[in-house]
């Protein structure tokens, strides 16, 4: 029997990413990110989605070092990972997609170092869509650690 992957689909820049639908807890509109003076320039600040604070960060600057222009088609992916909840900034989700294991590729720039955090490509007819794995992506980031023992100290306190 054929595994199916459930993922969630999003574009950023002119490609098409997407995240499995476990880590995903909702996809909501671009709005109350408050701006953290001297975080990395790939966080955007924090927002309260669900009466959780959480860390907000520009997926087109970490994947091509610009900011994302945001649209009415912009959206923010809220994840939650067994480190941290965060949320990612993209151009637009598209859809949930079932991905066949068997249209799932391996190819060897994963194991670039810098791009750990893709899993995979699924090679669907036209379309060509890169997995991401969250925890390996939170991990990849230079300063998230500071924001992640910041947030869970911030937990113990409340």
């Amino acid at each position: 029997m054929t595994e199916i992957n459930k993922v969630v689909v999003f574009r950023t820049g002119k490609e098409e990413y997407a995240i499995p639908i476990p880590f995903v807890i909702s996809i909501e509109k671009v709005e109350g990110i408050t701006s953290i003076p001297h975080l990395p320039n790939y966080v955007k600040g924090m927002a309260k989605v669900r009466d959780d604070l959480i860390p907000v960060v520009d997926f087109e600057n970490i994947l091509y070092g610009r900011s994302l222009k945001e649209n009415e088609t912009s959206r923010m992916i809220v994840l939650q990972t067994d480190e941290l909840s965060f949320g990612i900034l993209v151009n637009e989700a598209r859809e949930i997609l079932d991905i066949p294991s068997e249209n799932l590729k391996q190819p060897g720039l994963l194991a670039y170092q810098k791009t750990s955090y893709f899993t995979g490509v699924a090679n669907l007819d036209t379309r060509l869509i890169t997995l991401i794995d969250p925890s390996s992506l939170v991990e990849s980031l230079e300063g998230i650690r500071e924001i992640k023992d910041f947030m869970k100290s911030q937990q113990t306190t409340v």
